[in-house]
């Protein structure tokens, strides 16, 4: 299904090509916005807008306030895995302690707040596929490095910590909730559709942390009645490993992927690696995640698993199910 842009939006993109600074260049990335009609075909070219208008504006915002506090560039990682989760909180929340336990990453762990200064990445094993993790610097009302803003917008979900080994640990968290909020990064219990395209939101499941602690109990009690159910949560102990397996899980659910084998025609499955694309992805859809070329060239494909039978040819737009083994045709 074609975009079909109407001829205004072609007009505001020549204005945004054309802007001499980042107000003129916002100001037209907004009208193509407004003009973008909004369907599954222009799905990419939405979130390519969305994260041009929230680069620009972040951008007039730091220039308004003032030098960014790490020059940029410094704190960039590369994206790797099936997704991107990184990991928000106040400070002495256990962050850090969970990530060296959930990866192989070694961040500097202590009793005492504001350890992390920088962003620390680890990679996760979830299965046969691989998450990436990133621990952010802690987040208060009165402390919020810039460079979190960027990896916000970058990440696919967030992990939100509450922690059970204190009495403020509610307050705590909804602190870091709403400084984000001050940054237009809006944590959400799923991934939902916004106008407002100068707001990110990011999906988030809240982990309450340290529930080994002898009065975590009652601090539960008081955490489910500040948050309720507006998040998806989970109970842990990062120091005893309680509830980690599920955590795992949870965390690579939360990217809303599948996993899709491929087998190349007299050949037996690749299981090494899968490859990851969003739920509800068809056919070429996910042709095109294996090659650009390949959603343009695909001519035929053989599916087993969600095929109505193994083997068996389907369609362009035939809907993919987690562990499919597919043999594109192009």
């Amino acid at each position: 299904m074609a975009v079909n842009l109407p001829p205004h939006y072609h007009d505001a993109e020549a204005r945004y090509q054309k802007g001499k600074n980042a107000e003129e260049k916002l100001a037209a990335l907004r009208e193509m916005w407004v003009l973008l009609p909004k369907h599954k075909a222009s799905e990419k070219v939405q979130a390519q807008l969305k994260t041009k208008i929230s680069e620009l504006t972040d951008q007039i915002e730091q220039e308004k306030s003032g030098p960014k506090k790490a020059a940029p560039g410094t704190f960039k990682i590369p994206k790797q895995g099936a997704g991107t989760v990184v990991f928000l909180g106040p400070p002495n929340a256990g962050k850090s302690l969970l990530i060296s336990k959930l990866t192989k990453a070694s961040p500097t762990v202590a009793p005492y707040p504001f350890t992390t200064r920088e962003p620390v990445p680890g990679i996760m094993d979830v299965g046969d596929v691989r998450v990436q993790l990133i621990d952010l610097p802690p987040i208060t009302a009165d402390a919020y490095e810039p460079f979190i803003t960027d990896f916000t917008r970058s990440a696919d979900a967030a992990v939100l910590f509450l922690d059970l080994a204190d009495d403020d640990g509610p307050a705590n968290t909804e602190a870091t909730i709403a400084r984000l909020k001050q940054a237009r990064r809006v944590l959400v219990p799923e991934k939902a559709t916004d106008d407002d395209p100068t707001t990110y939101q990011l999906k988030t499941l809240l982990v309450m942390n340290k529930g080994d602690d002898e009065a975590a109990d009652i601090r539960l009690e008081i955490a489910k009645e500040t948050f309720g159910s507006r998040f998806p949560a989970l109970v842990i102990s990062a120091e005893r490993g309680d509830g980690l397996p599920e955590l795992r899980q949870a965390i690579y659910d939360a990217l809303g992927v599948i996993r899709i084998y491929t087998k190349q025609p007299g050949k037996p499955v690749d299981k090494s690696a899968p490859f990851t694309c969003p739920v509800g992805s068809s056919v070429s859809e996910f042709a095109g995640y294996v090659h650009n070329d390949f959603e343009e060239n695909l001519k035929s494909a053989r599916v087993w698993g969600s095929a109505q039978f193994d083997g068996q040819t389907v369609g362009r737009d035939h809907v993919l199910k987690d562990q499919d083994v597919v043999e594109l045709h192009v």
